[in-house]
């Protein structure tokens, strides 16, 4: 028995095509629309068995909104997401908002078919690997890269930071003292405490760390909360 059903994708194209070709194999298309932003009213409207809901950003915030809303008014609709892999985090985010599905964009017309047919008996139509997928992104997140810069910059205090981007403008001792109103002895005392923190030898190589990892330009920014240097 053919399934009732609504086709949504971000493509207009995309949307007919598959409408045509689920035609073809008995189904019953009631509406084949993009955007998929006005999915949810198209949707409730229509009242379809299943939705299939297509879209390249899972990920993306607020992507399934739709889905939220159908599920809402009308939860007895299924809706099979069609979207891109590797996408763990696309996957959970259309689960999380209720979806019975997700298929590959690129699963033949078979696939989806099952899938369809899978939602509207109320049960789950996911790929195991895709599943196994989105848990392990979801148990074990990507580290994210490290920010050597804003690590160094958590080191040093406000003056300290002051110092940094003086030694980095070429100042000396004297300059630094001036320019900070303290005595010559204080100012090389804020410079050695600057290269310690920073693990390194000389003002040449802490001038050189600061450029290499951007540090030079968050001091900047906290530069800005720290009193004016003085011309």
């Amino acid at each position: 028995m053919g399934v009732r059903l609504v086709v949504v994708d971000d493509h207009r194209l995309l949307a007919e095509a598959l409408a045509s070709a689920l035609k073809l194999r008995g189904h019953r298309v009631l509406a084949a629309a993009a955007p998929c932003a006005g999915a949810a009213e198209l949707v409730v409207g229509r009242a379809p068995e299943v939705c299939l809901l297509g879209t390249a950003v899972p990920a993306e915030p607020g992507v399934f909104d739709p889905v939220v809303r159908i599920k809402r008014e009308r939860p007895g609709i299924a809706v099979v997401v069609l979207g891109p892999v590797p996408s763990p985090r696309g996957i959970a985010a259309a689960f999380a908002a209720g979806a019975s599905g997700y298929v590959r964009h690129d699963e033949r017309i078979e696939g989806v078919e099952r899938a369809m047919l899978k939602a509207r008996a109320g049960e789950v139509a996911v790929a195991p690997v895709l599943l196994q997928q989105a848990c392990e992104e979801l148990l074990h997140p990507a580290a994210e890269p490290d920010d050597e810069g804003a690590r160094l910059l958590a080191l040093l205090t406000p003056r300290e930071v002051e110092v940094l981007m003086r030694v980095a403008d070429g100042e000396g001792t004297r300059q630094i003292a001036a320019g900070m109103g303290t005595a010559p002895s204080t100012a090389r005392t804020h410079v050695q405490r600057v290269l310690m923190k920073l693990e390194v030898g000389s003002r040449l190589e802490a001038a050189a760390l600061a450029a290499r990892t951007g540090l030079l330009e968050r001091a900047a920014e906290a530069a800005e909360g720290a009193e004016p240097r003085t011309p």
